[in-house]
């Protein structure tokens, strides 16, 4: 125990916060109808949880029951009140419109009314075009850490009219990424920053070729929350040759036809129309709707972020402090060990630094890696970091 004490001075302690970043792949194997080889059904896809209340599907890395599994995100789906969707004849209608209420009161919270916000498509909140409908991937923490890198996240989605799980599903895709997330992003969020997320052509070719050199905003992706929201028109028929997000990005005449995969929600895949993917939506349940979106999800990428902060300690001892040990071995009958005369200068081992409260009390140790001698004709500064 310390016997002698030094007070920090103001230009003693500094702080510093770093950010440290890592890549994390998500490979549509894991996620989409190729893990299930052999034509399983989800039922058998064990990394695929679905629960009684229905409210949302869980994706792991490994069967779920599996000790070693992990958990990656969740999916679900939801829309507006206001939505043209909405209808009380729709499967799990009064849910669906809860969950768009929970998740847009977190994400977006309420206007000077007190009414619920909608998903804003372009980010500024006062108007224009509105997420109504949407898919929401909500990323595990033990993925995004404290945060998703902005500008560094992406999806890649099949977009092949039809598709089953032997891959043809994804022989032409489009990717989703948030482009300017690095540069240009929104603060107006309750939950924190988030960024637009826009659909371009993929490596695996375009949907009909028509995002080429094209940038439609599909989306928003909050960096804090970990939730990336996709509107519910990606897989929509194009109207036209816009940048509107409502026309959807499949080549305009080629709906993309989407599959039912549940065995209670059989239906004939020709009887989808180029509003396919809103019907689906809306007369199936919120399992089944998740199935469909997971059954086309190629890959996904992005780099997490965490937040290590340091407070950084300058122990400072000057050429007159420090030069004896407390340690009781130091002396000998009363007389320095270290000292072969009377004339010799006292000397002592630096070896341990301590922190203290204002009453004494040891809080924290920090251990050197090797002794560092002192004499009255030295002064050293020793930089301890304290990372929380």
């Amino acid at each position: 125990m310390a016997t002698t004490f030094k007070q920090f001075l103001n230009n003693d302690v500094t702080t510093t916060r770093t950010l440290l970043h890592e890549s994390i792949p998500v490979t549509g194997s894991i996620v989409s109808g190729t893990y299930n080889e052999g034509g399983q059904s989800d039922a058998e896809a064990t990394n695929i949880k679905n629960y009684s209340h229905g409210l949302f599907q869980s994706v792991y890395d490994y069967p779920y029951l599996s000790s070693s599994a992990n958990h990656i995100f969740d999916i679900t789906v939801g829309y507006s009140n206001n939505s043209p969707l909405s209808s009380s004849t729709n499967t799990q209608n009064l849910d669906k419109i809860n969950i768009y209420n929970q998740m847009a009161q977190v994400l977006v919270g309420h206007d000077v009314n007190g009414n619920i916000r909608e998903f804003d498509a372009d980010g500024d909140l006062t108007g224009g075009d509105k997420i109504q409908t949407a898919y929401f991937f909500n990323f595990a923490r033990l993925l995004q850490k404290d945060e998703i890198k902005r500008g560094s996240f992406e999806m890649e989605f099949g977009a092949t009219q039809t598709g089953s799980y032997d891959g043809s599903a994804f022989e032409k895709r489009f990717k989703v990424a948030d482009l300017s997330g690095s540069s240009q992003y929104f603060t107006n969020s309750p939950a924190g920053e988030y960024g637009i997320l826009y659909a371009t052509a993929s490596d695996g070719g375009a949907a009909g070729d028509t995002l080429e050199n094209e940038e439609v905003a599909v989306g928003l992706v909050y960096y804090q929350a970990g939730i990336a929201v996709l509107s519910g028109s990606i897989f929509n028929t194009r109207n036209s040759d816009d940048d509107n997000f409502n026309n959807g990005i499949i080549e305009q005449g080629k709906p993309l036809n989407m599959y039912r995969t549940n065995a209670d929600e059989t239906g004939d895949v020709a009887s989808f129309d180029a509003k396919g993917q809103q019907l689906f939506i809306t007369g199936s349940s919120i399992s089944g709707s998740a199935d469909m979106v997971r059954n086309r999800l190629y890959n996904v990428s992005f780099n997490n972020t965490t937040e290590l902060n340091s407070t950084i300690y300058f122990c400072r001892a000057g050429h007159n402090e420090f030069n004896y040990s407390s340690n009781p071995t130091y002396l000998s009958s009363s007389q320095i060990r270290v000292k072969e005369t009377t004339l010799d200068q006292p000397v002592s081992y630096i070896t341990t630094v301590g922190l203290y409260s204002a009453t004494n009390e040891l809080l924290a140790v920090a251990k050197l890696s090797e002794p560092l001698k002192k004499t009255p004709e030295t002064e050293l500064t020793l930089r301890v970091r304290l990372d929380y």
